[in-house]
C-alpha cells in the first residue's frame, strides 16, 4: 500500500512538473511582500528617528546661537551701561572737586575774616596809635630772618618802632622796626639773637632782660633774675615788657615761663621763656606809633 502511495505521487511530479514551480514562485511573492513591508515599517522608524534626531540637533543649535546672541546682547548693553555709569562717575568726580574747591574757598574766607575782625576789634583796646600792616616776606640777607612788612615811611613806619600783634584775643611783643623804606620796613623779632627786650614777671615784679636765641622754635632767654625770686617763680607765669630803655611800651606781654634754671656760684636766675606769639602763623601786626594818655583815649572815643 505504501508503494502505491509513492508511486502515485512519483508519477503525479513527474506528470504534473509546472505545479512544483508555481509554488516556488508563490514562495518567493510571499517572502517578497513580506521583506517589503518589514522594510517599509524599518524605513519609517528609521526616518521618524532621524527626523526627530534632526530636530534635536537642529532644536539644540537654535537654542545655542540664541543664547550666544543674548548673551552677546547682554554685553553690549552692560558695556554700554558701564561705560555711561564711568561718564557719570567722572562727572560726579569733577563736580565733588568743584565743591571740594569752593568749600575750601569758603573756609579760607571765613579764617580770613575771623583773623581780620580779631585784629581790628584789638584796634578799640589798644592804648597807643598804631599802624596797621601785613607781613609781606623774609630779608633772605638777614642772618636770622627779619620780617618784611608792607608799610613805610610814607604811612609814618620809622626805626625803632616797636611791634605788636594779636592773637588768640592776646597782644604779644613781636618785635621793633630796625630799617624803614619808602613802602617797607624791616622789623627784628624778638627771637633774633640781636634782640635785648627789658621785661619783668608779671606777678611777682621781678625784673630781668629778654635776650633771642635765633630760632622762632627755641625759647628766649630772661636773664639777670634775682635768685631770691624762685620760691616766687612758677611755671606758665607771664613776663611782660618793663617800660625800660624808653622802646617798647611797659605792660606789653611776651610770653610764659617754661623753664628755670638755677646757676651754680651765682646769684641770678635764668628763665626759659615762650613767646606768646606763633610767629609761623603770624601775618598781620601793628606798629606801634606813640602812646596815648588816659584822657585823650577817653576825649577820643566820645569824639
Amino acid at each position: 500500500m505504501r508503494g502505491r502511495i509513492f508511486g502515485f505521487l512519483s508519477k503525479g511530479n513527474r506528470k504534473f512538473p509546472g505545479a512544483q514551480i508555481n509554488s516556488s514562485v508563490f514562495l518567493f511573492i510571499v517572502l517578497l511582500i513580506l521583506s517589503c513591508v518589514l522594510l517599509f515599517l524599518s524605513t519609517r522608524d528609521f526616518m521618524l528617528g532621524t527626523k526627530n534626531a534632526g530636530l534635536s540637533v537642529f532644536s539644540g543649535i537654535r537654542n545655542g546661537i540664541y543664547e550666544l546672541s543674548s548673551a552677546v546682547s547682554r554685553t553690549v548693553l552692560s558695556i554700554r551701561e558701564l561705560s555711561d555709569l564711568r561718564r557719570q562717575y567722572d562727572d560726579l568726580l569733577k563736580l565733588l572737586d568743584r565743591f571740594e574747591e569752593l568749600e575750601r574757598s569758603n573756609v579760607e574766607i571765613i579764617q580770613e575774616n575771623i583773623r581780620l575782625r580779631e585784629q581790628f576789634d584789638s584796634v578799640n583796646t589798644l592804648r597807643y596809635r598804631r599802624i596797621p600792616a601785613q607781613i609781606s616776606g623774609r630779608d633772605p640777607n638777614n642772618l636770622f630772618s627779619a620780617i618784611v612788612i608792607n608799610k613805610g615811611s610814607t604811612s609814618g613806619v620809622s626805626n625803632n618802632m616797636p611791634v605788636v600783634a594779636w592773637q588768640n584775643g592776646t597782644q604779644a611783643l613781636v618785635g621793633k622796626v630796625i630799617r624803614t623804606g619808602a613802602f617797607e620796613s624791616l622789623v627784628m623779632p624778638i627771637f633774633d639773637i640781636n634782640s635785648l627786650v627789658s621785661c619783668r614777671l608779671s606777678v611777682s615784679r621781678y625784673e630781668g632782660i629778654i635776650e633771642g636765641m635765633g630760632n622762632s622754635e627755641t625759647p628766649l632767654l630772661m636773664r639777670f633774675v634775682p635768685g631770691r625770686a624762685r620760691d616766687e617763680i612758677s611755671i606758665g607765669d607771664i613776663v611782660v615788657t618793663s617800660g625800660m630803655g624808653g622802646i617798647f611800651p611797659a605792660g606789653i606781654n611776651i610770653g610764659r615761663i617754661s623753664g628755670i634754671n638755677t646757676l651754680e656760684f651765682e646769684t641770678t636766675l635764668e628763665l626759659d621763656v615762650v613767646p606768646m606769639i606763633d610767629f609761623s602763623r603770624l601775618e598781620y601786626i601793628f606798629v606801634i606809633e606813640t602812646e596815648l594818655s588816659i584822657s585823650d583815649s577817653t576825649g577820643t572815643d566820645d569824639g
